[in-house]
């Protein structure tokens, strides 16, 4: 009898807690997935190897399994039929509601590296040992992919356990979910900021300011179009951003629900921003601000080709544009910004993402210091 057998008495009609279908029954679980039960000719109770998204397709399973009994066609599930690792991982990321990039980037995970060691497998039969043996057969080479690994087999098996399909999650590696920062980004000081924009070609010089100064994604910039800007005020409106995966451009919602935000543009960038619109932005709400040679959106090897040959000149050859944005956070933290206005204006949903942006920048713990001091001292500023 394999876990998810249990004998009960033909008049049972399996677990008395779920809804009556007719034939069998079927019962609604923590995770809001349907879960079918139905008894065999045998007198045992069996369960369905997967759950259901919708209760009809809880039911129409149970159609069949009773058709196959009026049709003595019926047969005793075996341990080898129950549901593996790998099918019920393709039903967990069916059902997801991802970003197409978080989507790819699941499956690739999957593909090449959960199902290969985990897929054959029952989830019941996937044990702590063997996932610290596989965790600790990454090395330290990659921690990222790693984490991002362990990551996913942790919530995929997470969700077995509110679906009843294992008792608990046999992933107890402390820590294992978060990467270590093998390099710790140095942010671009004002005059490193200033010679890169100098350095880049007049019609990228604002989105060089933009990433830094507000702190904005890649995607975002790329998405941002006439009627985004609200220059009068000094606010841009970040409601949009762009992916790109396996070679297909997804526009969507930024990042998470926090992306989509009003950020606040320093007023020195302003009288440079007015004259972007003008002379390098087409007429029209829709018209980007930072398009490609043909009028779409810009990829990002075309930047990049710009960005590395201006970071030279900087003497910043580590620095990625993506970088920019972590300046622009930390310039931000370091004006006083509590990681509440943070979270609010890189678009950060938790604390956690926000907090990595708030390391000191050189000369403010001096200046916290001397601050310290004048308090002592009863100065005022």
């Amino acid at each position: 009898m394999t876990q998810n057998q249990s004998r009960r008495s033909p008049k049972s009609g399996g677990n008395n807690k779920g809804r009556k279908a007719g034939f069998g029954s079927i019962r609604k679980l923590p995770s809001g997935r349907r879960q079918a039960r139905y008894t065999g000719t045998d007198g045992i109770t069996y369960t369905a190897p997967t759950t259901f998204t919708t209760l009809q397709d809880a039911r129409a399973w149970l159609s069949l399994r009773q058709s196959e009994i009026t049709r003595n066609k019926w047969k005793p599930p075996q341990n080898e039929s129950m549901a593996t690792f790998a099918h019920y991982a393709e039903t967990w990321l069916k059902d997801r509601d991802l970003k197409p990039r978080t989507r790819s980037h699941y499956s690739a995970l999957l593909e090449n590296r959960l199902l290969p060691q985990f897929g054959k497998y029952r989830p019941v039969q996937i044990t702590p040992d063997a996932i610290r043996n596989w965790h600790a057969s990454f090395g330290d080479e990659t921690p990222t992919l790693r984490s991002h690994c362990y990551g996913l087999l942790r919530t995929i098996l997470a969700t077995a356990v509110e679906d009843e399909l294992i008792p608990s999650n046999p992933c107890h590696i402390k820590g294992a979910g978060r990467a270590k920062k093998v390099h710790r980004t140095e942010p671009a000081t004002l005059d490193e900021l200033s010679q890169i924009v100098d350095a880049m070609p007049t019609e990228y010089k604002m989105m060089t300011l933009l990433g830094a100064w507000c702190a904005l994604r890649f995607g975002e910039l790329v998405e941002l179009r006439r009627k985004d800007i609200d220059a009068e005020n000094g606010v841009i409106h970040v409601r949009r951003g762009a992916v790109r995966v396996n070679g297909r451009i997804h526009i969507g919602t930024p990042k998470s629900e926090a992306g989509i935000r009003d950020v606040a543009i320093p007023p020195h960038l302003l009288p440079s921003l007015k004259k972007h619109l003008l002379d390098n932005v087409a007429h029209g709400k829709d018209s980007l601000l930072f398009p490609a040679v043909n009028g779409g959106t810009l990829h990002p090897t075309t930047l990049h080709a710009h960005f590395y040959k201006a970071r030279e000149v900087a003497g910043r050859s580590d620095l990625r544009f993506h970088d920019l944005r972590h300046s622009g956070a930390v310039l931000a933290a370091s004006t006083g910004a509590t990681l509440a206005e943070l979270m609010g204006r890189l678009g950060h949903s938790t604390p956690a993402a926000a907090l990595r942006y708030q390391h000191i920048s050189k000369g403010r713990d001096a200046q916290i210091a001397t601050a310290l001091s004048d308090l002592a001292e009863g100065k005022s500023k």
